[in-house]
Parts: C-alpha cells; structure tokens; sequence
C-alpha cells in the first residue's frame, strides 16, 4: 500500500507539472497563431476554469458556498491578464521562467516585509535569482521583450500576492473556485475594452483557451492541492522548480523556438537559486 501511494502521488505530482507548463505552451501557441486574441484567451480561460472548479466542488460536496474574496480574485485576474498580454511577445520558456523568479521573489519580499530573517544561504540563493532574472531581460540580440518582460513579471507578482492570500485556507478548492467566479466580472470588462479592436476568434483558439482553464488550471490546481498534503513543503517547493524548465523543452519540441544560451544561463541562475533558498529554508527556521 505505501509503495502504490507514492507512485500514486509520484504519478499525479507530475501531472500536476505539466499541466502547470501546459499553460504557457497552450497560451504562447494560441496567441502566436493568431488564434484568438489576449483578452478573449483570458476570458473563456476564467470562465472555463470557474465553471470546472464549480462543477467539481458540488459533485464532492454536493453544495457550493462562494468561498474566497474579492482582493484575492484581483490579484488572480490581474496575473491572468497579464500571462496572455505577455504571451503576445514572449517564448513559452522566457515567459515562464520570468513568471516562476516573479511569484517566489514576491512571496521572498513580503516574508521580509513582515520580519522573516534570512540565512546566508538563503540571501545568496535569492540574489542569485535574482541576478539571472536580470541577465534574462537585459538589452540585447536575446532578450526578451521588454514590455512582454514587465507584464509577465507583473503577472507574477500578482500570482504571488494570490498565493500568499491563499495560504492557511481550510478548503482550498473552494476558495479557488470561488475566487475565479469572481474573476470572471474582470475578466469580461477587459475583453469588452478590448473589443474595440477586434480580437480575432477561432475553434482552436477557443479549444486552446478551455484547455488552459478548465484542464491545465481548474483540474492541475484540484490535483495539486489533493497531492500537497502528502509532500513536504520543501518537495514541494523544489517539484515546482520543474515547470519553467517543463515550459522551455515543451516550447523548443512543440512550438519550435529557440533555446537560447542566455536562456539556458539566466535559467540556472534562477532555479540554481531557487532551489539553494529552498532547501536552506527549513535549515533556518530549525
């Protein structure tokens, strides 16, 4: 029985994974092709999510209670809104690298806002990150868009602040289903805005865009937060260390973009430090 539990959460943590990557594969590809437009990626992604997430909290509790709040909804819509905006530019690998360095430098700052003292190891790791998200975006043949660079950081920040909110919540499907209902008011005042300009639409880019909610988000969070309890909060932190890289081969055998070496290095750098803040995280609270 132990050892089917672990291949168990082994099996589902990698799912998890991903499908976590799958959303910038899915997003990137969408918006590349010309298959829809950001503003309409990001409502039906909302929507389609909400509604999953729905579904899924009545069949488990046969009730719904909107959990959740309103700020926390912002900032999810606010990190919404900017992953498709950016993705107009970025590659799938630039994008999610940027997203992963913005959410754990987020959640790094505040805990030093609110007095967490840091080890040695942990300030090297965090200013190695730091560094190599800083190369990723410097001027250059390589880099990135800037404006695409500041978005998706945005975006970051904002998972970062919902993830933050999020922390402690007693049902934390409920409160995420809950939240993106919420968001789908944001949501549907961005794409009326944007309609002005007439975002295009397609089959596929509405496919790519329920996929990206309802299956990669709605269903990649239930399953995270049913495996989470099962793994320390240091495996648990460092499996997620996997998705920008997850992210990166997915856009170079998928979507045929290039693997740059500034990429590669900035991508070291970042998840190197990362994961020394990481594992020198439960070193110091002992």
């Amino acid at each position: 029985m132990a050892t089917q539990s672990i291949i168990r959460n082994a099996g589902l943590t990698s799912f998890v994974m991903v499908a976590f990557a799958a959303n910038s594969l899915l997003c990137r590809e969408a918006l590349a092709s010309g298959s829809i437009g950001a503003a309409s990626f990001t409502v039906v992604r909302i929507a389609s999510g909400a509604l999953f997430l729905w579904l899924l909290v009545v069949v488990r509790q046969r009730q719904f209670q909107v959990a959740g709040d309103w700020i926390s909804s912002a900032a999810l819509f606010a990190y919404a809104a900017g992953f498709s905006f950016a993705y107009l530019t970025l590659s799938a690998g630039s994008g999610a690298l940027l997203l992963f360095g913005a959410v754990q430098i987020t959640m790094i700052a505040y805990g030093l806002w609110s007095g967490e003292r840091l080890n040695t190891k942990q300030v090297e790791g965090a200013l190695l990150a730091a560094a190599g998200l800083v190369w990723l975006v410097l001027p250059g043949v390589e880099a990135p868009s800037a404006l695409g660079a500041v978005l998706m950081t945005a975006a970051g920040a904002g998972w970062g602040i919902y993830s933050l909110r999020g922390r402690g919540a007693r049902e934390p499907t409920s409160a995420t289903a809950g939240n993106f209902i919420r968001c789908v008011p944001f949501a549907l005042i961005l794409f009326l805005a944007a309609n002005g300009r007439e975002e295009s639409w397609s089959a596929a880019g509405v496919a790519y865009a329920i996929a990206s909610g309802a299956i990669a988000s709605g269903l990649g969070y239930a399953l995270w937060y049913a495996v989470l309890p099962a793994l320390r909060a240091t495996t648990a932190a460092t499996v997620l260390l996997s998705v920008p890289v997850i992210a990166a081969l997915g856009g170079v055998l998928l979507l045929e973009e290039a693997l740059t070496l500034r990429f590669a290095g900035a991508s070291l750098a970042v998840l190197g430090g990362l994961l020394l803040f990481i594992l020198n995280t439960q070193r110091g609270r002992a």
